[in-house]
């Protein structure tokens, strides 16, 4: 659909759906969803000539001096808010954010993805990422989790609490346009993982956005707290968001797949190369806060080196095998990101990084064999696989050294992140923690 027909489409639907509030959605550099609303008389002109805002009212946006930024709203993500009331309803729109002069915002993340995947199409890849993000429930948001569930993997037993709460996840997400494919109860106790189906990268960004908020939304309505933090228990398994990636021609063709050997095809050998090889550059994007390398660590589960593998679930990236012969099933499954990255942005590295594979014709090193989670540091480091960053720290100077991070996120996103980390983790080594205190305060 054309976007003159998705805007008529959408300016009919609000006028027959009688949507008095629409609510305009962007993220900032972070990944925390913003928005403001407008009503129905000012869409057109929205759409025609955008809306304007303080954009320094957002943290990493702009200075006080250069305040205007104009929202354009995407007409193809418009959707009515299933959790609003039906009488004088409310619908979401994402927007592209642009200067006064009509030049996308550099700050804008959904932007920076956008210009990525420009660059594919040009090439003559479409890519498709599908994303698995894990969760937990907690009783309240206080300040100390507490589980409502003593449940594991799979389980669908009267322990599993959250199984309704599941359901109506899904079908909030389903009125949305978004598939799920699959929903469930995952490892830790309290722990829940949702599979969204494929899209292409810009509509899977914004479909994580949006889940997000659903789940959020919806154990908010039965009185528990949503959370996404990577390591919220110490004893437990921390949540990740895999990337299911892969690249289509322009006929849908899937490129990741060949007929022969393991039908990793020779372009997707030189993606998930570039995948690996990049890793630790991107990693302060994937995986950006303190408590993102807790969930990191080496106890065969995730991934802590550049590894690839068929089988081994500590490998960072993984290819399925359980349709092998199926062409569109063919993908890898990047498993270090966790849900608080930026989606926006965690696409366009790993995507930035996967070119950068196929134009330097990088090869795959040896795969990671079954079994491997047994494997010391010692012995990986002795087999040659790199180690990914170990703290946030780590991860923030091996992000300044990246002229590829860089080059795809721009100045202003860049030497935000690096500026931003920076802070929080000089925070984070100066704050004195609970566990200093147990163990030094009454000692020596």
């Amino acid at each position: 659909m054309s976007n003159d027909r998705n805007v008529d489409f959408v300016l009919r639907t609000v006028e027959k759906r009688d949507i008095r509030f629409i609510r305009l959605w962007f993220t900032d550099i972070l990944g925390n969803l913003k928005s403001f609303s407008i009503s129905p008389e000012e869409l057109e002109e929205a759409f025609e000539e955008g809306i304007g805002f303080d954009g320094s009212a957002v943290d990493g946006f702009t200075p006080l001096e250069e305040t205007d930024i104009l929202a354009f709203p995407d007409p193809a993500t418009f959707q009515i808010l299933p959790w609003r009331p039906h009488d004088s309803g409310v619908a979401r729109v994402f927007c592209d954010l642009r200067t006064p002069d009509g030049k996308p915002f550099e700050g804008d993340p959904r932007s920076r993805l956008e210009r990525v995947f420009a660059d594919a199409d040009q090439r003559g890849y479409v890519m498709n990422v599908g994303p698995k993000i894990e969760y937990f429930y907690f009783a309240d948001e206080g300040p100390e989790p507490v589980i409502v569930d003593d449940a594991g993997y799979f389980d669908l037993t009267p322990y599993d609490s959250a199984r309704d709460l599941r359901r109506s996840t899904t079908l909030m997400l389903e009125k949305m346009s978004i598939p799920v494919q699959y929903s469930y109860h995952t490892n830790a106790p309290s722990q829940n993982g949702i599979e969204l189906r494929y899209a292409e990268a810009l509509s899977c960004a914004d479909n994580i956005m949006t889940a997000r908020l659903v789940i959020k939304q919806t154990a908010a309505e039965a009185d528990l707290f949503a959370s996404f933090m990577p390591k919220p228990l110490s004893e437990a398994s921390g949540s990740g968001m895999f990337l299911y990636e892969s690249l289509m021609d322009h006929a849908g063709e899937n490129l990741f797949w060949s007929p022969e050997g393991n039908h990793l095809s020779e372009l997707a050998q030189h993606y998930a190369a570039g995948i690996l090889k990049y890793a630790p550059e991107f990693a302060l994007v994937t995986n950006p806060t303190v408590n993102s390398y807790k969930r990191l660590q080496l106890n065969g589960e995730v991934p802590v080196y550049a590894t690839w593998g068929e089988r081994s679930r500590s490998a960072l990236v993984r290819v399925p095998t359980n349709k092998p012969d199926k062409q569109s099933s063919m993908r890898i499954e990047l498993r270090n990101a966790d849900p608080t990255a930026n989606p926006y942005l965690a696409c366009a590295v790993t995507l930035a990084a996967g070119l950068a594979g196929i134009d330097q014709g990088l090869e795959l090193p040896p795969e990671l064999p079954a079994g491997a989670g047994n494997f010391t540091e010692a012995e990986l480091a002795q087999k040659g696989y790199n180690r990914l960053p170990r703290t946030l720290g780590e991860a923030i100077e091996t992000f300044r050294h990246s002229d590829l991070m860089h080059e795809v996120l721009g100045d202003h996103i860049y030497n935000f992140l690096l500026e931003n980390k920076q802070r929080e983790w000089v925070d984070f080594c100066t704050s004195v923690t609970d566990w200093e205190k147990r163990h030094y305060y009454a000692g020596f």
